[in-house]
């Protein structure tokens, strides 16, 4: 699944570093490169503290002298992005004018992380559409894109809620959200003029979207449920539901309307197209988009042959896997479409059966943890809980995602499961959701690189999704190899049918972009590989349209984590020590590709000495 939490997480923290505060005084040649750099990282802190009231409620800072700022949401505005342009080019200056080669190994890793990140934003800066979404997207507005999506979800699942002042801060954000959708209509529209309307599908699912989240009235929007459930829980007298109420229908839904009323105006003359090869520089587009997210330099042609090749080969392994269970008749996709619709495989859809399927997985967590030790020399203290999505936002929530740990340690981190149909959780894909979003995978890694000891918390909120996403996927790999499912030979076709669809998506996100698939091939390729449903792929597809190059990151990521342990066994040989292999990788916290591969180059050439 999409580690929608972390993406999120990481596009608010990417587009509040562009943001500015106070005016800093820039780092001076007299002083040594050491501080010069800690001047730029805690420049650009303070300012990212100072300007993104979301940014500061997902880290857990918005308390005491910040508390202010909970009633805040971040400032869209295109006058706003274009001003945040401008300092940003000037931070990442203030860094390049640093010198290196002065600087101790940790802060190499520093420098050379935020200046790829530099210099990426910056080269996202040159196309007139986009920018100050969730990751490269040339679509301010889609079905996974805008404020109108995510900020329900921020203030339901971020926004605490222990005294009275915290419900009057939620209320001033529901005002605020009115607000931040008028902005992005403004900055939506400035994407049409330049080319940049997307397909006539995407604006249908968007729409389609918008009219369900105002179909039912004010009082059932998550917007009004969850402060009244909250209150309510906590005991915060007020009449919080009626207040929040009048401040949906009054200026949130008038703003929403405005915004749908836009897309429709638009719809008649989309194109179907998929790929974003159409939009102006549209292919250069494509290649900012790879190398934002996969942190590589691969062209779109090299990223599927990749794909096809890497589809074929975990194809043939699931087809060795499937005949052991004498599962002979049929393509792959369509006897590991056999396996989902084996009710044997099902959890009963009652609520007693979904607690069941929560204990199990409470238990996977606990069986993986006590192998842990094996293979890591650092373990993280935080705590990470499995929690079913709410029952209120069940319906429109993806399957899974993780929700990382706040720093301040008020939070535990969490992963999410959607328990809506369990029938679209088969037995034997559970196991690898656990490994991927919590042990050895997100939770592991994430929580590692918040706990390290006198990491600047730049680096901490700065993350790469091929990193991540790469790690997320080894961790499922890592899991076989800790011997998971010896006793559990489904489990493991879960597991391999998992890394089939990463596969798939270098493929078919390729496939559109690059060579100018259209959706409904995208689609038949999909299912056919997969043995998926059409309408659980359609979703994907459409996700990757809006998101150019994100679908990627997860393969080649776990590609590259693969590569770099297979070059150590191989210079090591008897030295090589999957612990400190491990500790090491986990050791440079979230970071570019390139970066990665470069410290785990000097680390193994460091073993080899």
């Amino acid at each position: 699944m999409i580690d929608r939490r972390r993406l999120l997480f990481t596009a608010a923290a990417g587009a509040s570093l562009m943001a500015t505060g106070q005016a800093i005084a820039r780092p001076q040649a007299a002083i040594t490169a050491s501080a010069a750099l800690k001047a730029v990282m805690d420049t650009i802190v303070q300012e990212t503290l100072m300007t993104s009231p979301e940014l500061l409620t997902q880290l857990g800072f918005d308390k005491g002298p910040n508390a202010p700022m909970k009633a805040k949401l971040d400032d869209r505005s295109q006058a706003k992005i274009e001003a945040d342009q401008v300092r940003f080019r000037a931070h990442i200056a203030d860094l390049k004018a640093v010198d290196r080669t002065a600087l101790n190994a940790d802060e190499k890793v520093y420098f050379d992380t935020l200046e790829f990140f530099g210099d990426t934003a910056i080269e996202g800066y040159g196309f007139g559409y986009g920018g100050g979404g969730v990751g490269p997207s040339p679509y301010t507005i889609s079905q996974l894109t805008g404020a109108y999506q995510s900020i329900p979800d921020f203030l339901d699942s971020q926004h605490s809620i222990e005294t009275a002042e915290d419900a009057e801060a939620y209320l001033g954000r529901v005002s605020a959200f009115a607000t931040a959708l008028d902005q992005e209509t403004e900055r939506m529209q400035r994407d049409f003029a330049a080319g940049a309307v997307p397909p006539d599908f995407v604006i249908e699912r968007t729409l389609t979207q918008m009219t369900a989240a105002m179909q039912p009235g004010a009082a059932a929007t998550t917007l009004v449920q969850s402060i009244v459930r909250r209150t309510a829980e906590k005991g915060i007298a007020g009449d919080w539901g009626s207040r929040a109420e009048a401040i949906v229908n009054d200026a949130v839904f008038p703003a929403l309307a405005r915004q749908a009323d836009g897309l429709k105006a638009r719809q008649a003359g989309a194109t179907h197209d998929a790929g974003v090869w159409r939009l102006p520089d549209g292919e250069a587009f494509y290649d900012y988009g790879i190398k934002s997210y996969t942190t590589t330099t691969l062209s779109g042609d090299e990223i599927h042959r990749i794909g096809l090749d890497q589809l074929a080969e975990l194809s043939a392994r699931a087809d060795v896997l499937l005949r052991e269970q004498g599962m002979t008749q049929g393509s792959v996709g369509e006897r590991i479409a056999a396996l989902g619709d084996d009710p044997k495989y099902l959890y009963p859809n009652t609520d007693e059966a979904k607690e069941t399927l929560l204990a199990d997985l409470n238990a996977q967590v606990i069986e993986v943890r006590r192998r842990m030790p094996e293979y890591f020399g650092r373990l993280p203290t935080s705590g990470v809980e499995i929690r079913r999505v709410p029952k209120a936002i069940e319906a429109g929530a993806p399957g899974g995602y993780y929700n990382s740990p706040s720093l301040d340690g008020s939070r535990p981190g969490a992963y999410y499961i959607n328990l809506r149909d369990t029938s679209e959780w088969p037995k034997w894909q559970l196991p690898t959701l656990t490994y991927h979003e919590a042990v050895p995978g997100h939770h592991h890694q994430i929580s590692l690189a918040q706990e390290k000891a006198d990491t600047p918390l730049l680096m901490k909120v700065l993350g790469f999704s091929a990193y991540s996403e790469g790690w997320a996927l080894y961790a499922e790999q890592l899991a076989d190899e800790m011997g998971m499912y010896e006793t559990d030979p489904i489990g493991k076709i879960g597991y391999i049918q998992s890394a089939m669809f990463r596969a798939t998506r270098l493929v078919v996100d390729s496939g559109m972009h690059a060579k100018r698939w259209s959706r409904e091939r995208a689609i038949e390729f999909m299912t056919t590989a997969l043995g998926d449903s059409p309408s659980a792929v359609t979703t994907e597809i459409e996700r990757y349209c809006v998101w150019p190059g994100q679908a990627c990151s997860y393969k080649l990521g776990h590609n590259k984590w693969v590569e770099l342990r297979n070059r150590a066994q191989t210079t090591l040989g008897d030295r090589f020590d999957i612990k400190a292999f491990h500790d090491a990788g986990m050791n440079t916290g979230g970071v570019p590709l390139t970066v990665l591969d470069r410290v785990m180059t000097e680390w193994i050439a460091a073993q080899a000495a």
